[in-house]
């Protein structure tokens, strides 16, 4: 029997034309369609809200200006401001900062790049990734029951470091998570050019892996730390005051802030606000939530700059 090559050079071609000539189906076409009501429907949801919470807060901003932001929190609500927040929000900032990052990447390095493809290891980065999908409230828990009451004679009971290390272990599975995407988007063949010239391992990771991947770290990694600043549930558990007597004592020195002194933070001032019943405090909560959408866009704009930065280094 004769072997033809015919189909063999006619494949091709007929590829071309199939993929020329075909046409959607109704599914496809329902499927975009379906798509794009969802994408303009949460635009347009989003819009609403921030239309309303910028028409709910110009009457504070218009009234009392910037001293809204440097007013300390007062019972009333003509005087109240948020500086207390703001200032406890930053310092529980710094702790993640200080906690989450080099834990979180350091985790990231050694399950991407030192640990062995066994079952110990696809166990830990299974349960990491279900660490991320925990609900902040579960957190809190964790906090108060850790950092709060087990570890008080190193936090100091409700201070600002049980509160910045319950939301450091909160953001720390997202962090390695993110780190690790970051690394294994990396070519190997970077690697395989660094070891063939004798670099060691490390050096390798140091000088070559993780500035080409620190652009996608920082990104993820700010990204994560934003989601800490505008968290309320772990704090609520973790000691943050929820008052609006909250007052520092006069003179406090900045170990005395983080170690011994309340604190709140701005995500908790907004939650005790919306709860009051007087009006005045609603037009307070519209406007702490709009100055909590600025800052989370300034961390972002700074998570761009930084990434563009290492970007053009690379």
């Amino acid at each position: 029997m004769a072997i033809t090559t015919e189909p063999r050079e006619l494949t091709p071609e007929l590829v071309r034309r199939s993929l020329q000539g075909r046409r959607l189906s109704w599914v496809d076409v329902l499927i975009q369609i379906l798509l794009l009501v969802a994408l303009v429907s949460s635009l347009l949801i989003l819009a609403v809200l921030l239309i309303d919470v910028i028409r709910t807060a110009w009457p504070v901003f218009a009234a009392r200006g910037l001293s809204f932001i440097t007013t300390p929190l007062s019972p009333d609500p003509t005087q109240s401001g948020i500086l207390q927040g703001i200032m406890g929000s930053l310092a529980l900032t710094g702790i993640v900062i200080v906690v989450a990052f080099p834990l979180g990447v350091g985790a990231a390095i050694y399950l991407e790049e030192y640990a062995k493809d066994s079952v110990l290891s696809r166990l830990l980065v299974a349960n990491i990734r279900n660490l991320a999908g925990v609900p902040s409230i579960v957190y809190g828990l964790l906090g108060l029951a850790v950092f709060v009451q087990a570890m008080a004679g190193v936090t100091n009971g409700r201070t600002v470091i049980a509160g910045g290390l319950t939301l450091a272990v909160l953001v720390i599975p997202i962090m390695i998570i993110t780190t690790q995407e970051a690394l294994r988007a990396v070519p190997q063949a970077l690697r395989e050019a660094s070891f063939g010239v004798g670099a060691t391992k490390w050096e390798t990771i140091r000088h070559h892996v993780l500035p080409v991947a620190m652009p996608a770290v920082l990104t993820g990694s700010v990204l994560t730390i934003a989601r800490a600043f505008g968290e309320a549930a772990p704090l609520l558990l973790a000691g943050a005051l929820v008052t609006n007597f909250f007052q520092v004592s006069a003179g406090a020195s900045f170990v005395d802030l983080i170690t011994v002194e309340p604190y709140t933070a701005l995500p908790v001032v907004i939650f005790n606000w919306s709860r009051q019943p007087q009006p005045d405090f609603q037009a307070l909560t519209a406007a702490g939530i709009l100055v909590l959408l600025v800052l989370l866009l300034i961390i972002n704009a700074v998570a761009i700059i930084l990434r563009d930065r290492y970007a053009r280094r690379s």
